[in-house]
């Protein structure tokens, strides 16, 4: 993926799991992650809009799972980073009196789009609770 967001949702989940009900600070999901509280509060806040997560405010606050492990689907979570693509386009736009050029954005669209097709249904078959038993 050229995006972290889904690898750093997902941990965060997982280390949510872990916590069976626990209130987790986002300076102890961050050292997990290796990353700044502030993006782990920014993917937080993306989880709690779409019902993965609850948080608790001030001294000794924190996020936990709002629902079962069992009950959140990886495909769900993913679907919830809009505008995350498995796979980038040309950054410039082709030459389009090249034959190859002028027809390659088109093709690469629906290689794209089939691969997250496959990704989503994969996705689709484990929950949190699956991927977070391989961690015990």
């Amino acid at each position: 993926m050229n995006n972290s967001r889904f690898s750093i949702s997902l941990h965060i989940l997982t280390l949510l799991a872990d916590a069976e009900g626990a209130v987790v600070s986002s300076g102890y999901l961050a050292g997990s992650i290796n990353i700044n509280p502030v993006l782990i509060r920014k993917e937080i806040a993306n989880l709690r809009k779409h019902g993965f997560v609850d948080s608790k405010e001030g001294k000794g606050g924190g996020s936990y799972l709002s629902k079962n492990a069992s009950d959140i689907n990886l495909a769900d979570v993913y679907k919830t980073l809009s505008g995350t693509k498995i796979l980038g386009q040309h950054k410039n736009e082709p030459n389009p009196k090249c034959p190859i050029g002028r027809q390659i954005n088109q093709h690469l669209t629906t290689l794209y789009s089939d691969a997250e097709r496959a990704l989503i249904e994969n996705l689709g078959k484990q929950s949190l609770a699956d991927f977070a038993f391989r961690f015990k």
